[in-house]
């Protein structure tokens, strides 16, 4: 079975987001829109575009519970619920809770220090 393959997005805890999403604009440049982040198109070794993109956003961390910690990566999975399955047997502290929508579907596990992880299913073609 397949199980991460690749980073869909890095998501940031600040204590002033609206202030950290204009500094990362103004001094690295990056895209910030109006949700507070912006998403990375992928190319392929030829700077060609390619499917899928990666999430980069700043916010209060709100979605990070039960993690206090300042960040949050996701990570892009081939097949969710059989990686959810093989998580749970495998003894991991999976959160019961799962989104399906437009976007495709999320899963959390948390690791061994408390950091919560975001498993992401991407719609079919991205």
């Amino acid at each position: 079975m397949s199980r991460v393959t690749g980073i869909g997005g890095i998501f940031i805890k600040a204590k002033e987001p609206a202030k950290l999403q204009s500094w990362y604009k103004q001094h690295l440049g990056i895209d910030v829109q109006a949700w507070g982040g912006t998403s990375f198109r992928w190319v392929d070794s030829s700077g060609d575009p390619t499917p899928g993109t990666t999430a980069w956003m700043i916010g209060d961390g709100s979605n990070f519970a039960p993690s206090d910690s300042p960040f949050m990566v996701n990570y892009r999975v081939s097949d969710l619920s059989a990686l959810m399955a093989a998580l749970r047997a495998e003894g991991c502290d999976v959160l019961e809770k799962t989104e399906e929508s437009e976007y495709g579907k999320f899963g959390w596990v948390m690791d061994p220090e408390g950091n919560k992880i975001e498993l992401w299913e991407p719609p079919a073609g991205e």
